[in-house]
């Protein structure tokens, strides 16, 4: 047992940290005097102590961090962190249950988007500032800000950097030392977010709305501060804002990262994931736009495409935010739309599913299956821009792939065995380990995920972050030979 207490230390700094991040609403709410000062009071303290013990208990057994322990206090801070963050919500809404809190928390961190809140709209601007602050921070990943601290404090970070980040940025760091790595992504993520803010701000929203969702927007969380969503304001420059800082949030923040440091171009021009990133979305955008259009969906084409090109782009990228209900278009629009959270968003983005870069590879490997077919010895490698792919990082693709798949039918056959229609489990399932947040059926953007049981709400709750922590890390961890040593 004693071999986990480093992991429980910094656990326990995490704690004290998130403990720390509650500050920023407890003063907006103090400033505001939207009356949940004393819900964040409270919620701090809790926070800060259950981090100040675990840390105290265990700073005897200090120690760097192996890649076992790096998975391991990934797993930890992502089931653990939630049940912090959902402490505000439950002291200032007492009628919440704790699992309707803990699944709203774990939305919020995952950048999943799902809510089981209703009165959006009533609730105080401190409160809604909480839900979206966790999607940002959340977006980039809590455990990415800490390797640029722990490491002062004596622990290392590397391994728990290469557990967590998606994508490429798990085999190389941008710069020689990982502190350094994450604070230029934060970086790059904050004058984004600063700059989103401003943008929503000049495009009509009021100051605060456009704090709140500039947090959701570059999080890709989904989070708003009405039950409409977005479709509230209405507004063709707002949804136009939001699409923009969508698909930079979209893209790979390390391609952001090098492109701001190298004070060029380049960067994106050699990322060989934003063509096939903008050209999925483009062919979707007018594909289904001229679909619609056959079916009269919406009253002329500027309309039509409208609403398609917002929404194809939300959920490509695992935003969420929603300007109509969508689950009135033919069922045909509904499942394609559904279906671009699975792939597109970009590797090293704050986006979910499996990633562009994955994608790539696994369609790349198709085409030579089928060109060996015709052609038995010829050698074919397998390119990703200039790079060829390794043998080892296709196997990785194929594999995480194969368990992607298998949790989507897992955990909707779950979901169905305990009562809820396919079309809902389904989707609810697609949303939730795609990072989405609305699905179809009755968790659409026109419902929440308010009405499903709390068996279904747990279920749905592991499913985030599993997608959040791209499922191997968690599943890792809850293989018997991981804890036997």
């Amino acid at each position: 047992m004693r071999s986990y207490f480093p992991v429980v230390g910094a656990l326990g700094l995490v704690l004290m940290l998130f403990g720390l991040v509650m500050v920023f609403p407890l003063g907006v709410s103090f400033f505001l005097e939207d009356g949940a000062t004393e819900a964040y009071d409270l919620a701090i303290i809790a926070t800060f102590a259950c981090g100040l013990f675990a840390w105290g208990m265990t700073r005897g057994h200090r120690r760097d961090l192996r890649i076992h322990d790096g998975f391991l206090l990934v797993a930890a801070t992502w089931v653990v962190v939630p049940v912090f963050g959902a402490l505000p919500m439950m002291l200032y809404l007492p009628e919440l249950s704790f699992t309707d809190a803990y699944f709203e928390a774990a939305s919020g961190l995952t950048t999943t988007g799902a809510t089981v809140l209703t009165g959006l709209d009533a609730l105080p601007v401190s409160i809604n500032l909480w839900r979206t602050f966790m999607h940002w921070v959340g977006g980039m990943g809590v455990i990415v800000l800490m390797v640029a601290v722990l490491p002062l404090l004596g622990i290392g970070g590397r391994q728990v950097f290469r557990a967590e980040t998606p994508g490429p940025m798990k085999e190389s760091s941008l710069t020689p030392r990982i502190a350094e790595t994450a604070k230029g992504l934060w970086t790059v993520y904050v004058a984004l977010t600063v700059a989103c803010g401003g943008a929503l701000w000049w495009a009509g929203m009021p100051p605060w709305e456009a704090v709140i969702h500039a947090f959701s927007v570059m999080g890709l969380g989904g989070f708003s501060t009405k039950d409409a969503s977005l479709g509230y304001f209405n507004s063709v420059p707002i949804e136009m804002v939001t699409m923009g800082f969508a698909l930079l949030a979209g893209l790979n923040y390390a391609t952001h990262y090098l492109a701001l440091v190298r004070r060029s171009w380049r960067a994106y021009v050699n990322d060989p994931e934003i063509p096939w990133f903008f050209l999925v979305l483009v062919v979707t955008i007018l594909f289904l736009t001229l679909y619609l259009m056959r079916f009269s969906a919406h009253e002329d084409a500027l309309t039509t495409l409208r609403y398609v090109a917002f929404h194809a782009v939300s959920l490509a990228t695992s935003l969420g935010l929603a300007t109509y209900d969508y689950t009135a278009w033919p069922m045909f629009a509904q499942i394609t739309i559904l279906f671009l959270g699975s792939f597109a968003a970009c590797s090293g983005s704050t986006g979910g599913g499996i990633k562009m870069m994955r994608a790539i590879i696994l369609y790349k490997q198709v085409y030579r299956e089928v060109a060996r077919s015709l052609h038995p010895n010829a050698v074919l490698p397998l390119r990703l821009g200039k790079q060829a792919v390794s043998e080892g990082v296709l196997h990785a693709v194929l594999a995480f792939s194969f368990m992607y798949m298998v949790c989507l039918v897992s955990l909707t056959l779950v979901l169905s065995a305990s009562g809820l229609d396919l079309i809902t489990a389904f989707s609810a399932v697609v949303a939730c380990v795609n990072n989405t947040g609305p699905g179809l059926g009755a968790v659409g953007p026109a419902g929440n995920y308010q009405g499903l049981s709390d068996f279904q709400t747990w279920v749905l709750s592991f499913g985030m972050i599993l997608g959040r922590l791209e499922i191997f890390t968690l599943l890792v961890v809850l293989t018997p030979a991981f804890w036997r040593r």
